[in-house]
């Protein structure tokens, strides 16, 4: 049986995760003049859903619901506190629905090769993070509303839509580089359940 003590370093890591995630976002990186196309959030809460995938893989969907749940309480309370209102509130919505649908495709492909689930998941949970929290965060903020070349191009897009297209960006990226980590503590992190995941 799982419980909320073996639960708990997922949990603590989650929390940590997410509230560093939201305070980073308020930073742009403004070297290589980027600070119109990042922020340092964006290089942080891609090891949300490398938690989620491991808890996922160790204690299955119902445990991996659960540190979502739980980190997403505790987070929300230490971003209020330490980001703002509206970015706590953007944060959680996101993290909420974006890191439910991760589970939720990796436990459907749980099966398959084993790089299959964590990188789809976190891909699928990582876009709908994306346009949910930009969107809820900064949209018709008046600083994050200024016309920018969306990705570089000649399409022009407010400000936070051109963060929001790097962020997203980042956390693809990162989602294939987190495959590694994930391979290595993949063979320590076994599944608790009888039936072996694909390898």
């Amino acid at each position: 049986m799982t419980t909320m003590r073996n639960l708990a370093p997922a949990i603590a890591a989650m929390t940590l995760v997410v509230v560093a995630s939201n305070i980073l976002v308020q930073h742009p990186v403004t070297a290589f003049g980027l600070a119109d196309k990042l922020t340092w959030g964006a290089f942080a809460y891609p090891v949300a859903f490398l938690v989620t995938d491991l808890t996922n893989r160790r204690f299955g969907p119902s445990g991996a619901r659960r540190v979502v749940y739980c980190g997403f309480a505790i987070a929300v309370g230490l971003s209020i506190w330490l980001a703002t209102p509206r970015i706590a509130v953007a944060s959680a919505a996101a993290f909420l629905i974006g890191q439910l649908l991760d589970v939720s495709v990796f436990a459907q492909l749980r099966r398959q090769k084993w790089w299959r689930a964590p990188l789809f998941a976190s891909l699928a949970g990582s876009a709908v993070d994306t346009v949910l929290f930009f969107t809820l965060a900064f949209a018709g903020v008046a600083s994050m509303s200024g016309p920018t070349a969306l990705l570089g191009s000649a399409f022009v897009a407010p400000l936070w839509a051109n963060l929001a297209a790097f962020d997203f960006l980042v956390k693809a990226l990162a989602a294939g580089a987190l495959l590694a980590p994930y391979g290595v503590l993949m063979n320590a992190i076994r599944p608790l359940e009888t039936a072996p995941a694909a390898r």
